[in-house]
């Protein structure tokens, strides 16, 4: 494996993954990063008009890599997906939180330990995921948000559990797609949103209620 994929059709030579043509999608995903930047404070407005018109005439991968590469929260989130990402978990705890870049495959392994992958804050820069999980005694959890739809219809079950406690409205703007497929010993796979944070003490001493989680229905 190079690294270089070939065009289909015949013959021509291998084009390099930053040449690959940009879509619709690809422009206006960087776009959204770009205006996520800015409200940050890490672009001033003429900066974001410039870059705006920029990634709207993007025509390649490269292009668009450009515009991001001196943002460090979305560094690299404009090229092409990773195509897989691969997590080993024995006894131990393995997560993904924060603005990871989610990329067209995850293989998850759990023995007797714990994985959660945090999709809240994750960087999306395509559709959908699929994820191959082989869950044996421990868990997997996937948190996820309004926009955010997990099919865990093709997950085999031997004695362990695969609930899904999300209620999102369907009338929410699609944003990812993720295809749960694999098995599950006796452990557990649990979709779930993200959890209120805690009172803190003066709070409690305070008798004040308990914050909402995100995305809690009204």
């Amino acid at each position: 494996m190079t690294g270089e994929l070939e065009p289909s059709g015949d013959g021509g030579e291998l084009v390099p993954p930053g040449e690959l043509r940009a879509s619709y999608a690809d422009r206006d995903r960087v776009a959204e990063l770009l205006r996520i930047a800015a409200g940050d404070g890490r672009l001033t407005a003429e900066e974001l008009d410039h870059r705006l018109e920029l990634a709207l005439t993007a025509r390649t991968y490269a292009e668009l890599t450009a515009l991001t590469r001196d943002l460090p929260a979305v560094a690299g989130a404009p090229g092409p997906p990773r195509e897989l990402v691969r997590i080993d978990c024995g006894s131990s705890h393995a997560e993904r939180t924060g603005r990871w870049v989610v990329p067209r495959r995850i293989e998850v392994r759990v023995r007797s330990g714990s994985a959660k992958l945090d999709f809240t804050e994750a960087v999306i820069i395509q559709p959908s995921v699929e994820i191959d999980a082989d869950v044996r005694s421990g868990s997997l959890t996937l948190v996820t948000k309004p926009g955010i739809t997990v099919d865990v219809n093709d997950v085999a079950l031997r004695s362990g559990r695969v609930k899904d406690n999300t209620q999102w409205s369907p009338a929410a703007p699609a944003m990812l797609h993720i295809q749960v497929s694999g098995q599950v010993g006796s452990g557990s796979i649990t979709v779930r949103g993200p959890r209120a944070p805690r009172r803190t003490f003066w709070q409690w001493l305070l008798r004040r209620p308990r914050p909402r989680a995100p995305y809690s229905p009204a």
